[in-house]
């Protein structure tokens, strides 16, 4: 089941770029195996994918010893300061940086295990309340100061657009991040380049590489529904 969920997927994202005149090369697909166990995602793994993402830290740290050290581990789910030492040299890349004080305390961290870690900005583009992120209106203004941390390098935007019954009323949530990077690139901050684009979930993500996205984060499309009973 596994191995035909990923191939639609992929066939879904070949589809979307072809209509948006991109290289297929140009996405990432990240597989999210949150509560799903590492039976799962090793089955995952056997296909070639080799990006996985996590929401929770415990959760990233108990699979990461576990399965292959060749897998590159992203989080994309919301961080708190107190759990950043724990991914420090493990995590590919933080997707979920939503203040320059978590910026800080990942900068602090990667000085002291001398690693230098890659990070988005989580931009709330649609203004929800129950969602995490800064707002469109504070990004720059996050970009410009976390970019001047050390041991960090800040290598795009994140976002999670809202969840919708029908994927086109996130287009413009969509494009809004693009045009957001496109206005950080051409301020040329130190430190900083917008190549990354993470938008996109299981709903959505044809529309997001419509409209630039880079990494798309799929948990339902491959794994199937989740059990938060566990």
């Amino acid at each position: 089941m596994l191995r035909e969920n990923i191939q639609k997927v992929e066939e879904n994202i070949e589809a979307a770029c072809k209509r948006a005149g991109r290289d297929r090369s140009e996405v990432t697909l990240i597989a999210v195996g949150k509560t799903k166990p590492v039976e799962m995602l090793q089955e995952v793994y056997d296909t070639g994918i080799r990006e996985f993402g996590e929401n929770k830290v415990q959760e990233m740290m108990d699979k990461y010893e576990v399965l292959p050290k060749d897998i590159h581990w992203h989080m994309i789910g919301h961080l708190q300061r107190n759990k950043v030492k724990y991914l420090m040299g493990k995590a590919a890349l933080i997707h979920s940086v939503d203040s320059l004080r978590l910026a800080e305390e990942i900068s602090a961290q990667s000085v002291k295990h001398a690693v230098t870690t890659d990070i988005l900005i989580e931009v709330n583009i649609a203004g929800e309340e129950s969602k995490f992120g800064t707002s469109k209106e504070e990004a720059i203004a996050l970009v410009e100061d976390a970019a001047k941390l050390p041991n960090i390098h800040i290598c795009g935007l994140m976002t999670i657009a809202p969840y919708v019954d029908d994927p086109e009323d996130n287009r413009k949530y969509f494009r809004g991040i693009r045009e957001l990077s496109v206005d950080i690139k051409e301020k040329n901050i130190d430190n900083v380049d917008m190549r990354i684009l993470s938008m996109g979930m299981s709903g959505d993500y044809e529309v997001a590489i419509e409209e630039g996205s880079t990494m798309v984060r799929v948990g339902t499309g491959i794994f199937g529904a989740r059990n938060y009973n566990i």
